[in-house]
């Protein structure tokens, strides 16, 4: 499946699988590693530098990858105010609108406190929210307000005190771009830095002169973004699973409109590099149609070039027996976003046991997701949907427990303690049981 455009004279091809015919269809699929030959020793030195160099390596590193050192690592609130207030009445109605739906969606996830009490033993628990939360921005090849509103939003709907934002600073300008300072305005920022990159997840997880440390750190990156958050793991906490380049499976038949698993396969491949864009499907018919659809569609795309290299990469389209047989591959790659559009689409989601999110149906394309539905796009990555969800309200909460026992709570209880600790050899936490008991204040 060839992909030219005409204007670049760009060239990649979707490759197709035929796994028609076979036991295992999922069996040995392709799937480029983007951190095999990840850049591992230079992010690592990127790290170090921040760490005890503080807001001077921010500057050296910024000036050295973006090619422009800001007059200042921290935007001031106010340019985040006329940034929003300077934006068309369309983008700025866009951006609150689709906050509105982010918040909801994300006000339902806040646990209420729940208490058990059961003979004289009380339990509550408690989500407690960290104190400060991080959001990682992309930028560089485009401006992403959206990302803004995805990560900072659920932060502040748990409880977050303050969020901070981190974005690289456009490479000819030296600014944040303004749509993404508008998001910020909109989903209520305390703090913008024009810092990206490895040397950004630094900052947020050691701090520096001007950037304290955070207690969590989120948001979508490059490999060099997502390896320097795999390496800070442990000193701060990393919200969700492995959020890396982006990611779109369409399992499609015959009823599907082949423009529109095109431009649903097109949607995520312009993100750029190391990124996964398959078709899975079990007509052979559709996917001829979807190729030429995506030929026509590739030659006028304003990204050809991104698309190109993620199709080159990673783009494949796998040719089943069915649809249990297309589930059983989509449920290998686990992707980011998988998209079902076949007849009775709807049923097949019982089936779906890995992806970051599924859309159902031609007219809930990822899209919907990616800007407005209002779970958070910062989705699991990388293979990591088979066992991470979206980053959501408890990625930012501690779960704590308070556990009160009156004196005839305590004895029954204190019994299994006792017997258990015992068992273990554990002599002094026996012990912590029978002073009690021996203690004036044990009712006799």
């Amino acid at each position: 499946m060839a992909i030219r455009s005409a204007q670049r004279g760009v060239v990649a091809v979707l490759r197709r699988l035929d796994r028609r015919g076979v036991s295992d269809p999922a069996a040995d699929l392709p799937r480029p590693d983007p951190l095999a030959d990840g850049p591992r020793d230079a992010v690592a030195a990127i790290l170090g530098e921040v760490a005890t160099g503080g807001d001077a390596a921010l500057a050296a590193l910024t000036e050295r990858f973006d090619g422009v050192l800001p007059p200042s690592l921290r935007v001031d609130p106010q340019v985040c105010a006329d940034a929003l207030a300077a934006q068309a009445p369309e983008v700025r109605a866009a951006l609150e609108a689709a906050a509105d739906r982010i918040r909801a969606y994300h006000e339902a996830q806040v646990r209420p406190p729940h208490t058990t009490s059961t003979n004289g033993v009380t339990v509550e628990g408690r989500s407690v929210p960290v104190r400060r939360a991080g959001c990682y921005v992309p930028g560089g090849r485009a401006a992403y307000p959206s990302t803004v509103l995805m990560t900072a939003i659920p932060a502040a709907v748990a409880g977050v005190g303050e969020v901070v934002l981190c974005v690289p600073p456009d490479a000819t300008t030296g600014e944040v771009a303004p749509v993404t300072l508008a998001a910020a305005a909109v989903a209520g920022v305390g703090e913008v830095y024009a810092v990206g990159g490895a040397q950004a997840i630094a900052a947020l997880a050691y701090g520096t002169e001007t950037i304290p440390a955070v207690d969590v750190i989120c948001g979508p990156g490059n490999v060099y973004v997502a390896l320097a958050k795999q390496m800070v793991a442990g000193t701060v906490g990393i919200a969700a699973a492995f959020a890396g380049p982006s990611e779109i499976v369409v399992v499609a038949d015959d009823t599907a409109p082949p423009a529109f698993v095109a431009a649903d396969l097109l949607v995520q491949a312009e993100h750029g590099p190391d990124g996964l864009a398959w078709l899975i499907t079990f007509s052979p018919e559709t996917a001829d149609a979807v190729e030429a659809e995506l030929t026509a569609m590739a030659a006028a795309a304003r990204r050809a070039e991104d698309i190109a290299a993620t199709l080159a990469t990673n783009g494949w389209c796998v040719l089943v027996d069915g649809p249990e047989a297309a589930l059983a591959v989509a449920n290998a790659v686990a992707p980011e976003h998988l998209q079902l559009m076949c007849d009775d689409a709807l049923a097949l989601v019982e089936g779906v046991r890995n992806a970051g999110a599924v859309f159902v149906g031609p007219w809930s394309p990822a899209s919907l997701g990616d800007y407005a539905a209002g779970p958070s796009h910062v989705l699991p990555t990388h293979g990591s949907a088979r066992f991470a969800s979206a980053l959501g309200v408890d990625d930012f909460t501690k779960q704590v427990h308070i556990v009160e026992a009156t004196p005839a709570g305590f004895g029954p209880l204190g019994d299994v303690v006792e017997v258990l600790a015992s068992a273990e050899g554990l002599d002094a936490h026996a012990e912590s049981i029978r002073v009690r008991r021996a203690s004036n204040g044990y009712p006799s």
